[in-house]
């Protein structure tokens, strides 16, 4: 179908009890963005008087990208998957945000400011947005939600924006396949993450809720820097009791900072803390640890990211977590030993040695 002959579905009446569907708005054709839009159409839904199945744009910046999704219902960032038809890929920034009813942001947590700058005339006000991002945002160290707040910085005689934060163990080509899955919706709106948990739920995908948005944005942010450390473990061959053991002080590191910026710690110990980590760190076909096991096994980081057809958050990320650990004056060996690595030329086998080689002491989680 050519991209100028799209149906579109935004153009259906928006009344009536069969044609009153929520139009939601992806932003960016990444991996998670290209995967919510399919999730977003599937049929097979727990319980389908929870919610009508939406009417779904997805968004790009590149309009040639777009455009070759749109015709091809396919991407190169996700091999395995096809766009179901009833997706509109827009490439117009006004078209994509038009009578949007929610809004899902798919964008790496570095480019969300610029891609959110670019959208702000055309967001609808009081329209709430979920951020499926995992990430710190350099220099101001905001986690998405924020960045996404500051940036709209609303009326404050406007309706108050709901936001939330869709996060949990979830390899994106696993997601393709409609393998079973689980993530948590969290927001300070109660109402709000219950509707996110009615839209997304399906026979495949388990939705839970939480209040802990400031813990399940660190956590998913964290743990990407720890799988780093988990692919260094494997390109050198370390063994998987060496990797057990990063899990399970990499969990500690990331509870100690996330109970000193106000988490709740239980929250470390759910699927978005430790679910979501071990996914990370064992699975190959993660982002993250596949990058850590290249720069184990001699590969330069700048080569690898040069070759990469998917952002790597956890590389940024690092070094926002590493001001975050001096600012709240907590304890990250790990983390630092995987920032030493990535910038300032460590060997990964002397980084192992210096972590192996601290002063003893007894075993803390927070």
């Amino acid at each position: 179908m050519a991209l100028g002959k799209q149906p579109d579905p935004g153009s259906a009446p928006r009344s009536g009890a069969v044609e009153d569907r929520p139009t939601v708005t992806i932003l960016g054709l990444g991996q998670m963005g290209l995967v919510c839009a399919a999730m977003l159409c599937d049929p097979d839904r727990l319980n389908k008087s929870l919610a009508l199945r939406p009417r779904v744009r997805l968004w790009g910046h590149s309009a040639e990208e777009a455009g070759a999704v749109a015709q091809t219902r396919k991407s190169e960032r996700l091999p395995g998957l096809r766009l179901p038809d009833e997706v509109r890929v827009s490439v117009r920034d006004h078209d994509a945000l038009h009578e949007a009813d929610l809004i899902v942001s798919a964008v790496p947590v570095q480019y969300m400011r610029s891609v959110w700058e670019r959208l702000r005339a055309h967001v609808p006000p009081g329209v709430g947005v979920i951020s499926v991002a995992k990430g710190l945002e350099n220099g101001t160290l905001l986690r998405p939600t924020q960045v996404i707040t500051e940036v709209l910085r609303d009326d404050p005689d406007r309706p108050a924006r709901p936001l939330a934060a869709l996060s949990g163990p979830t390899i994106a080509p696993e997601l393709a396949r409609c393998l079973p899955a689980t993530m948590v919706a969290a927001s300070d709106d109660e109402a709000f993450r219950a509707r996110v948990q009615q839209l997304f739920t399906t026979r495949w995908m388990r939705i839970y809720t939480s209040h802990d948005l400031i813990g399940v944005e660190l956590a998913g942010a964290i743990k990407n820097v720890i799988a780093i450390a988990a692919g260094i473990l494997d390109g050198l061959q370390a063994g998987n009791n060496a990797k057990s053991a990063l899990l399970a002080r990499g969990l500690a590191e990331i509870a100690r900072l996330g109970s000193a910026m106000g988490a709740s710690p239980e929250t470390f110990f759910g699927v978005t803390g430790v679910g979501d980590l071990a996914t990370s760190c064992f699975s190959p076909e993660g982002r993250n640890r596949s990058c850590g096991e290249a720069l184990g096994k001699g590969t330069a980081l700048e080569e690898y990211l040069r070759h990469s057809r998917s952002v790597v958050e956890g590389v940024a990320t690092t070094r926002s977590v590493v001001d975050l650990a001096s600012k709240y004056r907590v304890e990250m060996p790990i983390v630092q030993a995987v920032n030493a690595v990535l910038f300032e030329g460590l060997d990964p086998i002397d980084a192992i040695g210096q972590l192996m080689t601290r002063e003893p002491k007894a075993e803390r989680i927070g």
